[in-house]
């Protein structure tokens, strides 16, 4: 029988094993194209329910969890009001935080076990102590990944959330005292860096901890029928501490919205910022769906009668959805049968255990049976011993994790290099000089844009994400070819440490035994270990690099959204063309459209063009001017700057800034368009968007798809489903920490609110419509379809704004007196109030106007004075007597709760995140690229940034570029110098021009510093 020997039990502790190389993912390519069937078909078994199995490992674990083993009912458990107050679970994991770090370096039990060797001898003995003791260090990591979060959280710093600095604490969210580092929060929107998780379990917060149930996450595990546990998972893979997950989870089946976890349940996600509850809630809906497709492989297998208890633990150890395709691929219908599969249909499987335990007693002679396929000759006796035994040796996480080891000892590297059949196009081309090449151009056209990756070789660990993608891309396009190289090394010693001492025998074997174990062992590697690690490799440089990318969308689109708008005052907004001239479109302070119309700007009738321009903005009193960054765009700034000059639009100040008009064009036919502008030219639409862009571009860029708003890189090679649901949910997130005036907002900004869609939102503008202005936050109970949930959910992110609500008021409407009732829900009758409530323009929540009101009374003050600088003086004043905790006590209530009340009492009526953020440049002469000077100082505005740099807009209509390498830690202020490039588009810069390279229309920046 196979045995395990000593050395193995060292071999499992070397660094952490990544779950996906820890196990096979996906059968080998390489195999001949074989797959396997059953060879022959077993009788069906009978349809048993598939629970009966899962039922029996639930009793086993219930009966060694004796706590509570009858708690499993996720309705009733989860009650978010009830949720504060079992604290004292905390201290347990406070103790968890002391033990050794051992956990994180520990494979932790195999993914994938493969085939098992039969007898328990000494050395398995003395591994399965050590797989024992391993198993009792996993309830270890909370603690431990606190104490790693730096190095562990290295992506997960280079986040896109940012935080407002100290100067703007008029927001709401200065955390409790005793976290210095919550203080930067403004209007619990983290603007700056998304640390939060890197503070995971830092001293203050435990004692605030507020974990669900331990029935939650009896019930979370029982549910999923998994061989690991949900929580401890989730906890691995996003580096959040165990007990946060448990809270996150809890609070995600309870259907809330990410921007209500992070500003009215603080407490229980630890401070986590937006991004890094989002990476929970994917990881674990990733988890939910792996389970469920789980499941649905094991009925299957068990109704055709496959399914033994081996791959049902196997499948069940799975923790990714490519090694369940991995483990499940050879017993899907209509695969053929593996080399492996089709000696063991033969029978050879046991003269293969014989050889590595009892080689002595090994005859192959035996085995031989002429005439039968496979069988006939010693020689396929002893090519299917092979096969089998290289397909254990391939699914072996002992031997795989030693191959692991060997290559992060070893530099692994990418090579990519033309293809074959892209040079072959480029001589046919050279070569057809005659013809029209067509295709054939633009083909060459692609291999020059690929140049730095013709000879291209990096080390893996090395690479950078940008890098990966245009790697990928140019493979795609069939330009480029790409290989990952381990070096002859780790075959070298690989095969040694196989024969030696994984898979030696336990007695002496004849030379030709030998022979066949060498064998094998080079075969699994070649044919299935090689190519295994080669597409792990790429599979992880991928999906990091996918990551990365679409973290860059994130935070450009964050801070897209949050440019502060540029209210109270009139603007034209001109999308420039030249045959079809310079749409204009004025705009009230208000954005209502004035006028629209067309000046042509760029033929010989200029200057009757231009007299007409300036009347119109006379007429209006239109002193700032938006224009589009497309097409004329130069030509038009030119024109506008020659106009200033010339004191044309005296006596108003006439200044003009450029915006992006990504999306417009596609904004201007769609439905919402339409709605909105009817009777409009859809170029007059495009007009319209361009200016409003600037007035509030909130509002404006909500009306268009975030794919379409042109920022990032890479959009096209990452993951169209993970783009859209990230930037939907950055979306959601701006809208609602901004929050909305619902009595003027428009319907399609109301459905980006956390708890609102297209239907709700139109609901609530229906109801507006028929009834008028809403009174208070109450009476959206009214609406339909808005339950306690939905109404939980949005109430805190909709303002009632007393001046908006008098100005509606000028055509009263009737209020229904009927409380709000649903089809076929029997709710009891709620009175709803008519009267105004001044909290109701405030972050705070109403579930919190109780202690809101208790508050006000504590320090002497009343709601009606909301805002005013009498009220702001006795909050501080009493919070300067009592501590926030204390208060907190008093209350009844939690420090972070209180906290929000005290922000939302204290700002300004009217107070918008946004007015901290920078506003459009806007300017009145122009500079053309070939005034540039190298060593010159400018400043500029970040366009946009990629995975290698950023681009700032100097005013020489085209972009420099500041390269990665340029943006250094001494550059940043202290608050940015742990973000990813530290730079997003807005941000305004000091720059000095390197070099300037005016045929290829390139400009390289070197950064001075950030202008705050």
């Amino acid at each position: 029988m196979m045995r395990r020997r000593e050395t193995t039990a060292k071999a499992v502790e070397n660094k952490d094993v990544d779950s996906d190389l820890s196990s096979p993912q996906t059968s080998s390519s390489e195999e001949d194209n074989d797959e396997w069937r059953p060879t022959e078909p077993k009788p069906k078994a009978p349809s048993r329910a598939a629970k009966a199995p899962a039922a029996a490992g639930e009793k086993k674990a219930a009966a060694k969890r004796t706590a509570k083993p009858k708690e499993p009912k996720p309705p009733k458990a989860p009650k978010v009001p009830k949720v504060p107050k079992p604290r004292a679970p905390r201290k347990p994991a406070a103790e968890r935080k002391t033990r050794a770090p051992k956990v994180l370096k520990d494979p932790g039990a195999p993914v994938l076990h493969g085939v098992k060797r039969k007898n328990i001898d000494e050395g398995k003995k003395e591994n399965t102590a050590a797989e024992n003791k391993g198993e009792k260090q996993t309830d270890c990591p909370k603690g431990e990944r606190a104490k790693e979060s730096g190095p562990s959280s290295r992506m997960k710093s280079e986040r896109v959330s940012f935080t407002v600095s100290d100067a703007h604490q008029a927001g709401e969210g200065s955390s409790v005292a005793g976290l210095s580092a919550k203080k930067e929060e403004v209007e619990d929107f983290t603007f700056d860096e998304p640390n939060q998780k890197k503070q995971k379990t830092s001293g203050a917060c435990p004692g605030r901890s507020a974990p669900l149930p331990s029935s939650e996450k009896h019930t979370q595990r029982n549910e999923l029928n998994m061989n690991w546990d949900l929580t401890e998972l989730v906890s691995t893979l996003t580096c959040v501490e165990q007990w946060v997950c448990v809270n996150v989870i809890g609070l995600l089946r309870e259907e809330n919205t990410v921007p209500f976890m992070v500003r009215y349940r603080k407490e229980l996600i630890n401070h986590m910022d937006a991004d890094a509850v989002r990476d929970v809630q994917l990881i674990y809906e990733e988890l939910c769906s792996l389970a469920k497709k789980t499941q649905s492989v094991v009925q299957t297998l068990k109704k055709d009668g496959i399914l033994t208890a081996e791959l049902e633990q196997n499948l069940k150890s799975c923790r990714s959805a490519d090694e369940l395709d991995h483990v499940y691929a050879p017993y899907k219908k209509g695969s053929k049968l593996t080399k492996a599969r089709r000696a063991k249909a033969l029978g050879l499987e046991v003269a293969a255990s014989a050889l590595m335990d009892a080689p002595h007693t090994l005859d192959l002679r035996v085995w031989v049976k002429p005439g039968t396929e496979g069988l006939s000759t010693m020689e396929e006796v002893a090519t299917g011993v092979e096969h089998i035994l290289a397909d254990m040796i391939a699914k072996d996480p002992e031997t795989l994790t030693y191959m692991k080891t060997l290559c992060e000892r070893r530099i692994v590297t990418i090579q990519s290099s033309v293809s074959k059949s892209a040079l072959k196009e480029k001589e046919q081309t050279s070569v057809d000089v005659f013809k029209k090449p067509g295709g054939q151009q633009n083909k060459t056209k692609d291999i020059d844009k690929f140049h730095l990756y013709v000879d291209f070789t990096c080390n893996i660990q090395r690479i950078q994400p940008h890098q990966t993608l245009a790697i990928n891309r140019g493979e795609s396009l069939k330009i480029l070819t790409v290989k990952v190289n381990i070096p002859d090394e780790v075959k070298n010693d690989f095969t040694w440490w196989c024969i030696n001492n994984r898979w030696k025998p336990r007695t002496f074997v004849k030379e030709e035994f030998r022979a066949i174990i060498k064998s094998a062992v080079e075969d699994s590697y070649k044919r299935l270990i090689l190519p295994f690690f080669t597409r792990s490799f790429r599979t992880k440089l991928t999906s990091a690099a996918e990551k990365e990318s679409i973290a860059m969308f994130v935070r450009n689109i964050r801070q897209r959204l949050l440019v502060c708008p540029v209210r109270g005052c009139v603007i034209i907004g001109v999308d420039p063309g030249f045959r079809h001239g310079c749409k204009l479109a004025v705009l009230s302070p208000t954005s209502q459209i004035l006028h629209t119309d067309v000046v042509y700007l760029h033929n010989q009738n200029q200057r009757n063009e231009a007299e007409k321009l300036c009347h119109l903005m006379i007429k209006y009193s239109c002193a700032k001017v938006v224009i589009g960054n497309g097409t004329a765009c130069r030509e038009t700034e030119s024109v506008f700057a020659d106009l200033i000059s010339r004191r044309c639009f005296d006596p108003l100040d006439v200044s003009y800034c450029i915006t992006s008009e990504a999306g417009a064009s596609i904004y201007s036919v769609s439905p919402e368009a339409v709605k909105e502008m009817p009777d409009m030219d859809p170029n007059h639409r495009s007009a319209v968007s361009i200016g409003r862009r600037v007035q509030d571009p909130l509002a404006e860029l909500v009306k268009i798809d975030p794919k379409h708003i042109g920022i990032g890189t890479y959009q096209h090679d990452v993951s169209a489903g993970g783009l859209k649901t990230a930037l939907d949910g950055v979306v959601q997130e701006c809208v609602s920490f901004v929050g909305v005036d619902i009595n003027i907002c428009s319907e399609t900004l109301m459905r980006h609110v956390a708890g609102l869609n297209a239907g709700r939102a139109r609901s609530i503008a229906e109801w507006r419509e028929q009834n008028g202005p809403f009174i208070n936050r109450e009476q959206l109970k009214l609406v339909k379809g808005m339950g306690p949930k939905t109404f939980q959910q949005c109430a805190g992110f909709i303002r009632i704004n007393p001046q908006t609500l008098n100005s509606a008021k000028s055509s009263p409407h009737p209020v229904p007196e009927k409380p709000a009732a649903k089809k076929g829900k029997k709710k009891t009758c709620v009175t709803i109030p008519t009267s105004v409530n001044p909290l109701d323009q405030t972050c705070i929540h109403p579930e919190s106007y109780a202690v809101a009101q208790s508050f006000l009374s504590l320090v002497g003050g009343s709601a009606d004075q909301i805002g005013s600088a009498g009220l702001k003086q006795c909050v501080e004043s009493k919070v300067g007597t009592s501590s926030v905790e204390k208060l907190a006590e008093t209350l009844d209530t939690t420090p972070e709760t209180l906290k929000l009340i005290m922000d939302g009492l204290t700002q300004p009526p009217g107070f918008d995140i946004r007015q901290n953020f920078g506003q459009a440049d806007f300017k009145r002469g122009i500079v053309s690229m070939s005034d540039l000077r190298v060593g010159a100082v400018l400043t500029g505005r970040v366009d946009n940034t990629a995975l290698f740099g950023a681009f700032v807009d100097i005013g020489v209509g085209r972009a420099g570029l500041i390269h990665k390498s340029n943006i250094t830690l001494n550059k940043l202020p202290v608050n940015q110098r742990r973000r990813s490039l530290a730079l997003g588009p807005g941000e305004r810069v000091e720059v000095r021009v390197l070099n300037v390279d005016l045929q290829r229309g390139r400009i390289g920046l070197d950064l001075i510093r950030i202008l705050q």
